[in-house]
């Protein structure tokens, strides 16, 4: 959380760094503006410089987010927000298992040295206010462990693998939704897709003819809900990748401490093997 905190400062500092730079820029583009002027201007050059504004006008208009508002609206508001809202679901879940995992990795080899200084000066007691107060799910395990070493180490064995598939259920927490919202969203794209063409028919039943003006409308819905349903699984494909390969990662992390923590145990005479 303090890394993400200390990003947005550098971020914010770095864009009222970029206004403040602007601001004098502006100004001097200003006043050589004024000093430049040059004398008024006749009327065939104000309609001349009108129909250049204009076009310049309506170019920067087009913009990518109209561009995009527009393709959204000709597609139909009723099919194509659906593939919205699964894709604008499928994209918070992401952001938030992404930020919890990368919250819950921890630096295994410093954790073990600080467990066994712990265990060298306070025992115990003070390596489980270590493991207590670091965050993670390779912690929790090894709160777990610990807890239970005047049992044997079978039972701290069992321990730890019941509480580590407990750890990794919570890891995977999430995910079967992103998976839905994979699926459902090329499935609403297709059902655009085959309303789009029951239009496009009617209107050749209604109208008596084919012709591109009558098919246009119904094929814009066609694949335009096609082209969104596709656009929301493939976005939503990449993150799912990189969430199950992260999880892949903190599962292998867990495993190796887990069998780490035992032999610090035996070599502080903790547990006999």
């Amino acid at each position: 959380m303090k890394k993400l905190f200390a990003i947005f400062a550098l971020v914010g500092v770095l864009a009222s760094s970029t206004l403040l730079a602007q601001e004098p820029t502006d100004t001097t583009q200003a006043a050589a503006t004024e000093e430049q002027q040059p004398a008024a201007p006749t009327p065939a050059d104000d309609a001349a410089t009108t129909d250049v504004a204009t076009d310049t006008g309506v170019e920067e208009e087009a913009s990518f987010h109209e561009v995009l508002k527009d393709q959204f609206i000709q597609g139909g508001v009723e099919y194509m927000t659906p593939i919205l809202i699964c894709m604008i679901i499928g994209l918070a879940i992401a952001i938030e298992r992404i930020i919890t995992l990368n919250l819950a990795t921890t630096n295994t080899q410093k954790l073990l040295g600080q467990i066994e200084d712990a265990l060298a000066k306070g025992g115990v007691n003070a390596a489980l206010d270590v493991t207590r107060n670091t965050r993670g799910p390779v912690a929790s395990i090894f709160t777990q462990g610990l807890l239970r070493y005047s049992e044997g180490i079978d039972m701290v064995e069992k321990s730890i693998v019941s509480y580590g598939g407990v750890e990794m259920g919570r890891l995977e927490r999430g995910l079967i939704w992103i998976s839905l919202m994979i699926s459902l969203g090329p499935m609403l794209g297709f059902f655009g897709t085959v309303v789009g063409m029951v239009l496009a028919f009617d209107d050749i039943a209604k109208a008596g003819d084919i012709s591109p003006n009558i098919v246009a409308s119904g094929m814009k819905v066609a694949l335009l809900t096609t082209v969104g349903g596709l656009v929301v699984g493939m976005v939503l494909q990449v993150f799912y990748n990189y969430l199950v390969s992260k999880i892949d990662s903190l599962v292998n992390t867990m495993e190796d401490a887990s069998i780490a923590l035992i032999d610090v145990l035996v070599k502080h005479k903790l547990v006999n093997k």
